[in-house]
């Protein structure tokens, strides 16, 4: 489709928000441009698997051309299975069923769906350009402004920065995210070691929570295994995309109380690795084998954090989505989804306007009220659902931990 450029749309921040929004803007012919900090677009780790749902499913058939939609699909993981909450020793509390329908739920790895969302936007996605503010300007449109003293004028700027975001004080006054009792020291470990899988086949659809006897403490694993290899998917679909590699892997994440990250572990590779082997001592060897086999230079600390509600918007012709709005505790798998329901919630709005004729103004004040109530519902969801799994409610605690799992079976023998 011919782009015209007499509606123009810049967006700050190329993670799955920006870019699920420049591809359905390209679908509809809207000129668009992504500009982002890095100076690449695999300098850094952008996180490992993420489990799509309905929302997130409908966005990126809503956004992307129907053979990048179908690339999603066949590199995910089978569709259907399992969250199991356990305690400490692995013994079964409760578990929940994911339906098993293709676009209900998938399990993708995240590099493998930013790679896929970055296909055929050559020459649209700007590295090395950090955004620092927006100049709300008058008729001729606001503009953004970067931190090398240059700028992009645009019809509409969308600041979709992330959680660190530079134009959220701007924007959004008053709305830096809330500090919330937690941390999580996220890792990635080898899937298969001497030919075998380090996951159990009764766990093998299995996401499983493992909750210690004492509140804070808990540890997340689960196996992404590719439907279809990234680069003979890529190749059949995308031709002449960047492909991953595509190992099949185990993501984990222990998730501790903040007072226990000591001062100066962020950045420091062996110092998280140390820490969460110390933290993992109790739990069972399947889980300790985890951390010690963990890629080093996979191993993050994340700091949770919970967005605030914004009360005004600063500029008329400039908003807000994903992580820069409404960063929330991973629990729930609600921010990726929610991430890419705004890029398709915001994308139909400003195709609409742009056919209609409806201000800009107009359809930007409706995708804000549309999107601050689902997404601060998702918000106070995963808060909640962390208060109650790592020990803030201590009934339930107890329940998960000491009463429940005494009513199972134990799912991984410890030998």
């Amino acid at each position: 489709m011919a782009v015209s450029t007499d509606f123009s749309v810049a967006i700050a921040g190329a993670g799955l928000s920006g870019l699920c929004l420049a591809q359905y803007l390209m679908r509809a012919g809207i000129d668009v441009h992504v500009y982002e900090r890095d100076p690449g677009p695999f300098v850094r780790k952008q996180g490992y698997r993420i489990i799509l749902d309905r929302y997130g499913l409908e966005a990126l058939r809503e956004s992307l051309p129907r053979p990048l939609y179908r690339l999603a699909l066949a590199t995910g993981d089978e569709p259907g299975g399992h969250l199991r909450f356990t305690d400490s020793r692995l013994r079964d509390a409760f578990t929940i069923a994911f339906k098993d329908e293709p676009h209900a739920t998938r399990q993708v790895d995240r590099l493998t769906l930013r790679s896929i969302l970055m296909s055929g936007l050559d020459g649209r996605i700007h590295y090395h350009k950090a955004a620092v503010a927006v100049d709300g300007g008058g008729p001729a449109g606001p503009r953004l402004r970067f931190n090398d003293g240059g700028a992009a004028a645009a019809t509409v700027v969308v600041g979709a920065d992330g959680v660190g975001s530079a134009l959220r004080a701007q924007l959004m006054p008053d709305t830096d995210p809330a500090n919330t009792p937690m941390a999580g020291i996220y890792g990635r470990s080898p899937l298969r070691r001497n030919g075998e899988s380090v996951i159990p086949d009764a766990l093998r659809t299995s996401g499983v929570l493992a909750i210690a006897d004492r509140p804070g403490l808990a540890f997340f694993f689960t196996s992404m295994r590719f439907g279809e290899s990234p680069r003979e998917a890529f190749a059949r679909l995308a031709p002449g995309s960047y492909a991953p590699t595509g190992d099949d892997y185990v993501m984990w994440g222990l998730l501790l109380r903040q007072e226990e990250v000591p001062d100066g572990v962020r950045g420091d590779l062996l110092a998280l690795r140390d820490l969460a082997t110390r933290m993992s001592t109790d739990f069972h060897p399947l889980i300790r084998r985890l951390v010690a086999t963990a890629e080093l230079d996979a191993t993050v600390l994340n700091l949770f954090a919970a967005g605030r509600r914004p009360q005004r918007w600063a500029v008329p012709r400039a908003t807000m989505m994903g992580d820069a709005v409404h960063v929330m505790p991973p629990f729930g798998a609600h921010g990726g989804n929610t991430a890419l329901r705004d890029a398709a919630l915001l994308g139909n709005k400003l195709v609409e306007a742009r056919a209609s004729g409806m201000p800009v103004e107009e359809a930007i004040a409706g995708y804000q009220d549309e999107m601050v109530p689902y997404a601060f519902h998702a918000v106070d969801s995963a808060a909640e659902l962390m208060r109650r799994l790592t020990g803030g409610a201590a009934v339930p605690h107890w329940v998960l931990t000491r009463v429940l799992p005494r009513l199972h079976r134990v799912t991984v023998p410890e030998a």
